[in-house]
């Protein structure tokens, strides 16, 4: 069963990245390098059950290709920077075809052949992890040089604990775990090349995490409902392996099916469409209607708020009292108000087609420094630039964004009546596969609260007497479609902060 987890690990990783892998040379020679491992755990568990001659050789010659799958494999994952270079992954292909045309003679009765085999595959896995290492000794501080250590570090660890099957070989009384250990360690490889956003080792450890308790909880419904429905019941270790191998197929199987049935029946878009993926759709339906009425509403609105305000404006003119002159700059004001808030409402609903430009964003702040420090709202503010100099540029619609500084940086000014300091950062972010920048707005203000720090970016949500409440809403929808993140801290009494990520131009 250990033999199998291996078999059946491998061949879900190598469909996974097919699937739905990016099909660049570092996947496809991963994909390569498990499909070589399938076939070599595969004919190793049927040898198990028909030990016939031809199944050794199937297996000799896996172990050969798995030499030199994993040579290339590592001259991709250094991203061609080691000494594996194009000669060597050559060289050693040439011996390994030697080896298969050898073994394809009588030579593969050799009784210590596939020991022979596999001192030649662990020498090439030597030579890799020292290529590796040397590689990863002369990374720069990144993500990506963390992620290669984690790799560095689980490979000696499995070395260990594969080494623990010498001990059944030698008499001891103790379970095979190689299968499942090289199992862990190409899908923790998996996890490192295919998924970039994992940056932490807790990342992983998550990931881990979620895995292993799926796999329990599925192996535990399983083992029950064969204790009470079944006179006999597998081993729990037989049923772990399942059920491991039942989680890791999930997502190679959903898309399988799905490109199967968008085949068959193009009009089941929504067959295989989780019930938090309707509620996402949903959202984004809701966001096209939206965008769809708003000018309708905002149409409605403003013609007869323009003969209204057009109305007080002449009775202002024709008025002879203060009272009635007030009463009208009222209707006036409040017509202003208006007209105001349905302006907002349509750049929140309506699309809006960026127009990207690579720039240095401290340009940005700097503008809109100058028009708040014109503002007279700002005349008690200290405004306190904190700017890195040396940013790689970004892609932003200038006025966009611009908008985006000052609506945070005004609800900041109008947080402290009394006055305070407004603090611009900006910043490098080292995020290893790509780079980006933080944008962070400072006030001293009074802060906001954790309640209502969960709805601010909720549209017409405000604490304000006088607002909108689409300020904020807005801020976020911009940064979004900037590709971008926004996020707000508070602490009451102390001041806000508010935090833009954007990633930085090739």
């Amino acid at each position: 069963m250990d033999i199998f987890t291996l078999a059946g690990t491998s061949f879900i990783i190598c469909l996974s990245l097919i699937l739905t892998g990016k099909k660049d040379k570092l996947h496809m020679s991963f994909a390569g390098l498990c499909a070589a491992a399938f076939i070599f755990s595969t004919s190793a568990f049927l040898r198990g059950l028909f030990d016939t001659t031809l199944l050794m050789i199937i297996e000799n010659l896996a172990l050969l290709a798995i030499a030199s799958l994993a040579l290339r494999f590592f001259r991709h994952l250094t991203r061609k920077k080691s000494f594996i270079s194009q000669s060597i992954v050559i060289i050693f292909f040439l011996i390994s075809l030697g080896g298969i045309f050898l073994l394809l003679t009588k030579l593969s009765q050799w009784p210590q052949i596939k020991l022979a085999i596999a001192a030649y595959l662990l020498a090439i896995l030597i030579f890799c992890y020292i290529s590796l290492f040397n590689h990863v000794k002369k990374l720069p501080p990144s993500t990506e040089k963390k992620r290669l250590i984690y790799l560095l570090i689980a490979c000696p660890i499995a070395l260990v604990l594969c080494s623990f099957d010498l001990l059944s070989y030698l008499g001891y009384s103790f379970p095979h775990v190689s299968g499942m250990v090289v199992s862990a360690l190409l899908y923790l490889i998996l996890l490192i090349i295919a998924y970039p956003q994992l940056n932490e080792l807790h990342d992983f450890f998550a990931r881990a995490l979620v895995i292993f308790i799926s796999t329990i909880v599925g192996a535990l419904i399983f083992y029950f409902v064969a204790l009470f429905f079944s006179a006999s019941t597998p081993s729990f270790t037989s049923v772990i392996m399942a059920s491991f191998l039942i989680v890791i197929s999930l997502t190679p199987l959903k898309m399988i099916l799905k490109k199967a049935f968008s085949f068959f029946y193009p009009e089941s878009k929504d067959v295989f469409t989780s019930l938090y993926e309707f509620d996402e759709k949903l959202e984004k339906e809701k966001a096209f209607m939206l965008a769809e009425m708003a000018p309708v509403i905002a149409h409605e609105i403003r013609n007869p708020l323009g003969s209204i305000k057009g109305a007080a404006q002449y009775l202002k003119s024709e008025a002879v009292s203060e009272e009635q002159k007030n009463l009208l700059d009222i209707i006036i004001e409040e017509s202003n108000r208006l007209n105001a808030a349905v302006h907002q409402f349509l750049d929140y609903a309506r699309p809006y087609q960026l127009k990207l430009k690579a720039q240095n964003i401290n340009v940005v702040i700097q503008r809109a420094i100058s028009i708040i420090a014109a503002n007279e709202l700002a005349e008690n503010i200290n405004i306190v630039r904190e700017l890195n100099h040396n940013l790689p540029e970004v892609e932003i619609d200038e006025q966009q964004f611009l908008q985006v500084i000052l609506n945070i940086a005004l609800n900041a000014i109008e947080a402290m009546p009394q006055g305070g300091t407004l603090t611009f950062r900006t910043s490098n972010i080292d995020t290893g596969s790509e780079g980006a920048i933080s944008i962070t707005i400072r006030d001293t203000g009074p802060g906001i609260s954790a309640e209502e720090i969960k709805n601010i970016f909720k549209p017409f949500y405000t604490t304000k007497k006088r607002g909108a409440g689409l300020g904020l809403a807005i801020c976020q929808k911009i940064i979004k479609e900037h590709g971008g993140l926004i996020r707000v801290k508070s602490i009451p009494g102390q001041g806000t902060v508010f935090f833009i990520k954007l990633i930085t131009v090739n």
